[in-house]
């Protein structure tokens, strides 16, 4: 009676049953999952093009004061402390820098009224014209490079604004022809921007100007 109870053991696999391998089933063999194959790929370069900044162009802001209207064509007097720091708003390339004022009262050639001036075409394809400068920063020259930020000039009443409170003519216009002085003095008002930049925004004249040419 007992062998019977250790062969039917054996049968339903119970352990402990010595001698029983011959006829036992074999063992389960479990094989370990095999990772998938990837391929490794590089993600494409995109270049991204630069976004021009803006920078207001009195710094620092304080006693700063313009207005909405300018006699006779698009433009924005900067009225600031004189020698009061002008900057370049814009990266960019100067276009045409002037340290001699050769305004004549008696001749009154338009060309010439703005005294000193910085004209420079900025990376947006802006032209930012500052001009009755005092003083224009040592080193600048034409074809030179600015950026944003940085001093170019100083506040004055040079050229026809003599005998007013200190100032700077600012025109924002399409990059022409460097003596293209009846279109550099502005064609599309600044003040939007100039109140955008003041506050810190970024906001770009570039679209207005370019489509105003």
């Amino acid at each position: 009676m007992r062998s019977w109870f250790v062969a039917a053991a054996c049968v339903l696999g119970a352990a402990g049953c010595n001698g029983a391998s011959d006829n036992a089933a074999p063992a389960l063999t479990t094989v370990p999952a095999t990772a998938p194959t990837t391929t490794s790929t590089t993600a494409p370069t995109t270049t991204t093009a630069a976004v021009p900044r803006y920078a207001f162009p009195i710094s620092p802001d304080r006693g700063v004061s313009y207005s909405r209207t300018h006699a006779g064509y698009k433009a924005t007097d900067v009225f600031a402390p004189c020698g009061a720091a002008y900057v370049a708003v814009s990266d960019g390339r100067l276009e045409d820098v002037n340290r001699v004022d050769r305004w004549d009262p008696k001749a009154d050639d338009p060309a010439l009224r703005g005294g000193l001036w910085v004209s420079i075409v900025g990376t947006d394809g802006v032209r930012y014209y500052g001009s009755h400068l005092s003083a224009i920063t040592p080193g600048l020259e034409t074809g030179g490079q600015v950026t944003a930020g940085q001093e170019v000039g100083r506040v004055g009443r040079t050229g026809n604004a003599a005998g007013t409170p200190c100032h700077v003519h600012f025109g924002l216009s399409p990059a022409t022809t460097p003596g293209a002085w009846d279109v550099r003095r502005g064609l599309v008002w600044p003040w939007p921007y100039l109140d955008s930049w003041r506050e810190g925004g970024q906001r770009s004249p570039g679209e207005e100007v370019l489509n105003s040419g």
